[in-house]
């Protein structure tokens, strides 16, 4: 008897990472990849495995997109995953669980376990990282153009941290920086038009704190060089939104020769 169970995943360009991702979903009645009209073959790919491949625009509107993803599900119970996620064994297992049992009060929240060059990354605010993923499709919708908001009539409920998703962030440096770039400015672009502004004094010490805390307070130094490294980064990730909101309201244009 097929899961009564639509994973839903949202796609641009993955042929490196869609294979494996819908593989580790094989055990769903229904896999869907809504694809952003990819140039590479991450349609070609999805489609030789077996998923329902739906070509829609993402138009910059994430959240839109996955309430678009939602309407097209035709099991009751729908699971979102991302191209660079793996659902785990033991999570495989309780999804199964959850769903046979069909109990349409709740929707679940799993852990993430993020992995950078090869290694998990279980401190520094990295872990368990929950995620609204497996919920009734009914009623629900998604708000929000980068971070989305999931809106559902249920009761959230967590489960285990040891039963995760797998998650690879980032591919490698150029990817991660190029990251940085995108969020540091989105955050900047929001934190104006909420009517905030920086000061010198924020690009100073909001960074030092960031990274204070990720390293010390919240563990990254245990794990090793790459949480130093990260933490490090994040000084510069966080650094780079206040000095982006300080320069939002300022002109960068020639203002005439020296006389």
């Amino acid at each position: 008897m097929s899961l009564n169970l639509t994973v839903l995943i949202l796609a641009k360009n993955e042929e490196k990472n869609i294979a494996d991702c819908i593989k580790s979903a094989d055990f769903a009645g229904e896999v869907i990849v809504i694809d952003d009209f990819s140039t590479d073959k991450t349609a070609e790919i999805s489609h030789s495995l077996g998923a329902k491949v739906i070509q829609h625009a993402l138009a910059g509107n994430w959240g839109g997109q996955q309430t678009f993803a939602i309407k097209q599900a035709s099991n009751d119970w729908i699971y979102f995953l991302d191209a660079d996620e793996r659902i785990s064994k033991r999570l495989k297992a309780k999804i199964c669980e959850l769903v046979e049992a069909d109990d349409r009060r709740y929707a679940y929240c799993n852990s993430r376990l993020n992995y950078f060059w090869n290694q998990p990354l279980r401190h520094g605010g990295w872990f368990p990282d929950y995620v609204v993923r497996l919920l009734p499709a009914k009623d629900a919708y998604v708000t929000g153009f980068v971070h989305p908001a999931f809106h559902h009539p249920y009761k959230e409920v967590k489960l285990p941290k040891d039963d995760y998703l797998i998650h690879y962030p980032y591919r490698d440096w150029e990817h991660y920086f190029g990251k940085l770039n995108f969020y540091t400015t989105l955050a900047a672009k929001k934190s104006y038009e909420a009517g905030k502004r920086a000061s010198l004094l924020d690009m100073i010490m909001h960074p030092m704190w960031a990274s204070f805390r990720m390293y010390f307070l919240r563990g990254g130094w245990r794990d090793g060089r790459v949480g130093f490294v990260l933490a490090s980064f994040h000084y510069f990730y966080t650094m780079a939104k206040y000095v982006k909101l300080y320069y939002l309201d300022k002109k960068n244009e020639h203002v005439g020769d020296e006389k």
